[in-house]
């Protein structure tokens, strides 16, 4: 019994230090591979990179291998820092190499005739004829004013619920100026055709302001005036049958 104890744990022993030597050779064969050769530093994908992952949120999801140089890709990533501000484009698999032709600013992926929502805020979209979106002249980056018409038991009313809104998509119109083109977005011009289809405006607003938008498409109509800079949004009141009468001429 104490010899085949012996012998089980002589070949144990000799199974580690089998193990070890192995081990060893194999890390002396990848250095004896590397020597003489130059090598360098590259960024790895350490797991799936999802596409739109910021560049600021890679440290964890990479690491750093050192390969030939050979084997290096042109245009490949050297420092995380150069990626702040970017976004993947694509999926990067494990153990693909960091490219910058991977990588862009979020607001160039934009689809062309949209702006960024604030943060903070939330999109909602309604579908309105032309005449109640200024004849179709919106475009993304202007802001507008939200009137709100309802019909209830003691008769009409109309009110401008909401200033100052701001426009991210106008579909179903002539694609609008770029904003970046002059600094500051601009409407169609006013002696385009006015679009004879509905449009889809979007507009970006607070939870509260998503309330009234929806409460007034579902349950009234909707008017959109353009509010550009310097526009007086007050004075405003809710309008009745009875209240209309000399409005304008205050």
């Amino acid at each position: 019994m104490r010899r085949r104890l012996l012998a089980a744990f002589a070949a144990l022993v000799l199974l580690v230090v089998g193990t070890s030597v192995l081990l060893a050779y194999v890390r002396d064969a990848d250095s004896r591979a590397l020597a003489g050769t130059r090598t360098v530093e590259v960024l790895v994908a350490e797991e799936l990179v999802p596409a739109g992952t910021a560049g600021d949120q890679l440290a964890a999801l990479v690491t750093i291998r050192t390969m030939p140089a050979m084997a290096a890709l042109d245009g490949r990533v050297t420092d995380l820092s150069a990626l702040a501000g970017q976004v993947a484009t694509v999926d990067l698999q494990a153990g693909e190499q960091l490219l910058t032709s991977r990588f862009a600013r979020a607001i160039d992926l934009r689809a062309p005739g949209t702006v960024a929502v604030p943060e903070g805020l939330q999109e909602v979209s309604v579908l309105l004829e032309p005449q109640r979106a200024v004849g179709g002249r919106l475009a993304a980056g202007n802001t507008v004013g939200v009137f709100v018409s309802l019909t209830s038991d003691a008769g009409p009313a109309s009110h401008a619920v909401l200033h100052r809104v701001l426009v991210t998509q106008v579909q179903g119109a002539p694609a609008p100026v770029d904003p970046a083109a002059s600094g500051e977005p601009e409407a169609a011009s006013a002696g385009a055709p006015a679009p004879a289809d509905n449009l889809l405006i979007t507009l970006a607003v607070t939870a509260a302001q998503a309330e009234a938008v929806v409460f007034g498409m579902e349950h009234g109509t909707l008017w959109l005036s353009l509010e550009p800079d310097g526009a007086v949004t007050d004075g405003t009141e809710v309008v009745t049958a009875t209240t209309i009468h000399g409005r304008a001429f205050q």
